[in-house]
């Protein structure tokens, strides 16, 4: 499990974007974000990244914990369903019901 640490903004996203690679590269599936307390638009960006390289890797990547404020960003810029399409169809489906 891949955990970044407190900060996951402009001013160490570039580091932490390249810690999470790594991790997915060697075949990570799952990242806590529990121990992040600040974040900016640079989270979403680099959630959306480890993303697409778990994707073209043919790996299901899981987040986990995630902090309400870092839930609020992802939220306002439309891309929760990039993110976890498994809850937003789960939570779609009971909608109907």
């Amino acid at each position: 499990m891949f955990r970044p640490s407190h900060s996951l903004t402009v001013g160490n996203a570039k580091g932490t974007l390249e810690e999470g690679l790594r991790a997915i590269a060697g075949g990570e599936t799952e990242i806590d974000l529990s121990e992040v307390v600040a974040v900016d638009s640079a989270a979403v960006a680099t959630l959306l990244a480890w993303q697409c390289a778990a994707l073209n890797q043919g790996l299901t990547l899981h987040f986990s914990s995630l902090p309400a404020n870092l839930e609020s960003l992802i939220d306002l810029y439309g891309v929760t369903e990039l993110l976890s399409p498994a809850t937003v169809i789960v939570a779609a489906s009971t909608l109907h019901h």
